[in-house]
């Protein structure tokens, strides 16, 4: 083995994780939220990530069901943003960042001082992949409602967030409907919206795509949200078709949650999905909506009707 080599383990193995990522410069501390949260007590970098949109992703699924697709998605998002310069990306992989209040350290060694943890304030908007009934506190999931409702920032939430939090009412208002059931097929995807970002990732015609498919119940409703992508009702098999009695079958949609944006994207139950630079594309332009980058009418709009009801 070269020396070379075991001076790199060396460091690697000894460095503090939190030194490759967000060392502080000298004579960049600020003040308020910073100064109070940085390393040691010293001050965290008052440019970090200077002039980026700054995007929060977290997987919350210790309460759940671990879907094998999550590691990827996230990896997949962090890399959208950083080679397309639209943002930059924070990982977490439990909820600890998703409040208002300081984060102090623990243990013999941080108790009561801070430890660099950037909470809500700091971002532009956040990344969501629950599951299960979650962890967080009452003041959390105020925190995160006020974070979108009223500061009018963002949140994009992804595959299975219509079945998550399932115990706490406003979490589906926020995100706009909850999932009654689901469904695999190769089905037909209509552009409702082609005018919405990345809404022509597939291109505007109907187009196949295989997925796990949302089946939305209330509080989904056509007078509060705006649906992007659909499946076409009609191309179903009769026991899909037969899920909702109406043909609306959303899998993206959008909606203004008071002066804040929500984007939900239905998809994203397999792996391959993430692979699939249409689907890369789309997720990249509904983030940089959420993100406040780029406007959308979100109005939101009647179902235009299947060309037949259910069981005729």
């Amino acid at each position: 083995m070269k020396l070379s080599s075991v001076i790199l383990g060396a460091v690697l193995t000894t460095a503090p994780i939190g030194a490759w990522a967000q060392t502080p410069q000298q004579g960049q501390a600020g003040r308020g939220q910073g100064q109070a949260q940085g390393r040691g007590g010293r001050g965290a970098d008052a440019g970090f990530w200077a002039g980026k949109k700054k995007l929060l992703i977290v997987a919350d699924v210790s309460t759940g069901f671990h879907h094998d697709s999550v590691s990827h998605a996230i990896a997949t998002v962090e890399r959208l943003g950083r080679e397309s310069g639209a943002y930059m990306s924070m990982i977490r992989t439990d909820p600890q960042l998703i409040t208002k209040d300081q984060i102090m350290g623990q243990g013999p060694r941080y108790a009561g001082r801070g430890v660099n943890a950037r909470t809500l304030d700091f971002y532009d908007a956040v990344f969501l992949l629950p599951a299960g009934i979650g962890t967080f506190t009452d003041k959390q999931k105020a925190d995160l409602l006020s974070f979108v409702h009223d500061d009018g920032k963002g949140i994009v939430v992804g595959h299975a967030a219509t079945v998550a939090y399932y115990q706490w009412p406003e979490w589906f208002e926020l995100i706009g409907g909850q999932m009654s059931s689901e469904f695999n097929a190769n089905a037909t995807v209509i552009v409702e919206d082609p005018k919405f970002p990345g809404a022509d990732a597939f291109g505007l015609a109907p187009f196949q795509f295989t997925e796990q498919h949302p089946v939305l119940k209330e509080p989904y409703s056509r007078d509060k949200i705006h649906v992007i992508l659909r499946l076409d009702p009609d191309k179903l098999s009769p026991a899909d078709r037969a899920r909702r009695a109406d043909g609306d079958f959303p899998v993206v949609w959008a909606q203004q949650y008071g002066k804040g944006r929500m984007y939900n994207v239905g998809w994203g139950h397999d792996e391959k999905t993430w692979d699939d630079p249409r689907f890369q594309k789309m997720v990249l332009e509904g983030i940089k909506w959420a993100l406040g980058i780029t406007q959308a009418d979100v109005t939101p709009l009647p179902f235009p009707g299947a060309a037949k009801p259910a069981g005729k």
